[in-house]
């Protein structure tokens, strides 16, 4: 079983995500982000970005770390040429099995995020649903900011999705339990040293229960626009929801940033 993050050695503490990705639980513990949220959130990011599909294809869109695809599945459905990269071959296969059958047209690359080389290809890079801040210090994370930089177009948009560590500290629940179909699953969840990590348990109805975690970095407004400011980037709008509410430091759940490369 993996160990906690937190007692964790570093090497083993940054490899969370390559295993629990990489398991067919992932998808059903969070079964409940489907496809009508990425719907919302596209909608949204159309909406505050401004930008639009021209026949025969839409602008280049790079989904940074598309995970099972619902995103990069409804940018494609609306005309645009996507790219869905991601890490976890399992994740990446069932994005490919939902795109066929749908009939859509995507280009997929499994790649780690902080070493896409593309230059100047995108009109937009997405990096959504808490996919930032998995790695062991600021300047891994600052990696991937300048990759999403390299690969945009003059101005073109970064979209990055984060918890708003103001609103987790106020609503967090340490400890809870619930039911997935025939799964029991127990999280345990720690803010500490500016990380929140969180600890799974899924006891299937056969079989031995089996542990995985969960260990991302938390940004503050002022710590994640002043990276995007160092890598070129000029920060338009920064939404708390996934509807575009504007954000607000105590009562918004998410920090979705904005941001145009200069």
């Amino acid at each position: 079983m993996p160990s906690h993050p937190l007692q964790a050695d570093e090497n083993n503490q940054s490899q969370w995500f390559k295993e629990w990705f990489n398991h067919p639980f992932y998808l059903a513990l969070y079964s409940h982000r489907n496809r009508q949220e990425a719907t919302d959130c596209v909608n949204t990011i159309l909406r505050l970005t401004g930008i639009e599909t021209t026949p025969p294809s839409g602008p280049a869109v790079l989904d940074i770390a598309c995970g099972a695809g619902r995103h990069a599945l409804e940018f494609a459905k609306r005309g645009f040429a996507v790219t869905a990269n991601d890490l976890s071959p399992f994740l990446l296969q069932e994005a490919r099995n939902e795109a066929a059958e749908e009939s859509l047209e995507l280009q997929f690359t499994e790649m780690d995020m902080r070493e896409i080389l593309s230059v100047e290809k995108y009109r937009m890079v997405v990096q959504l649903f808490t996919s930032f801040g998995y790695f062991n210090s600021a300047a891994e994370d600052r990696k991937v900011v300048s990759v999403a930089s390299r690969a945009l177009e003059p101005d073109g948009w970064y979209v990055l999705d984060l918890i708003n560590p103001s609103y987790l500290k106020e609503h967090l629940i340490a400890h809870s339990n619930r039911t997935v179909g025939s799964l029991q699953v127990t999280e345990n969840r720690v803010l500490e040293d500016g990380r929140i990590t969180k600890q799974i348990t899924i006891t299937p109805e056969t079989g031995k229960p089996l542990q995985f975690s969960e260990s991302v970095m938390l940004y503050t407004y002022d710590e994640i626009t002043g990276m995007l400011e160092k890598e070129g980037f000029s920060v338009n709008y920064i939404a708390g929801d996934y509807s575009g509410s504007p954000y607000t430091e105590g009562g918004s759940s998410r920090m979705i940033l904005f941001s145009k490369k200069r």
